[in-house]
């Protein structure tokens, strides 16, 4: 998923299908020259990565979110968490497709058991949609979510360090 940087935003497209491998969106085109306001000289690009981090980690400010991504990418991220200096991924689970002006978010959810999933949607939907418009200044068009699992109480995590079963 890449996009070329437009060298003003109200001019040219984006084409995200060829061309720009540097994954950024032009939010804001510029002008040059002397005589133009310091607030418009220049543009400001935002890379698509950054819309996931914001999308990643608004979904998870949601009460009832336990976790984010699908199976495998859950697995990989429980890997890579307990590696030392791995952190875990605010991006996983949430794929992104950014244009000139808009945006659009895919997310997949893992809920608690118990709460209501339409209201957890709801308010997670509402949550993206307002960090990324605010912090990214692009409009977002749609957010889908998939609620891929339910976390049940009795599913503990497993603890580390416990003593081995058999010697």
């Amino acid at each position: 998923m890449t996009t070329q940087t437009a060298v003003a935003a109200q001019d040219v497209p984006v084409n995200r299908a060829a061309g720009g491998a540097d994954g950024t969106t032009a939010v804001s085109g510029g002008v040059t020259g002397a005589d133009q306001p310091a607030a418009n000289r220049g543009r400001t690009s935002i890379a698509d990565l950054v819309v996931v981090k914001v999308a990643g980690i608004a979904a998870r400010e949601i009460p009832g979110v336990y976790d984010m991504g699908g199976g495998l990418s859950r697995t990989i991220g429980a890997v890579r968490a307990r590696v030392p200096g791995g952190r875990p991924g605010v991006g996983r689970g949430v794929k992104v497709e950014v244009g000139e002006r808009q945006a659009a978010v895919d997310l997949d959810l893992v809920v608690e058991y118990g709460v209501p999933i339409t209201d957890v949607s709801r308010d997670v939907r509402e949550n993206v949609i307002a960090a990324v418009e605010r912090i990214t200044g692009l409009e977002v068009v749609e957010v889908n979510i998939t609620v891929n699992d339910v976390r049940l109480p009795d599913e503990d995590e497993p603890v580390t360090g416990a003593e081995p079963r058999v010697e």
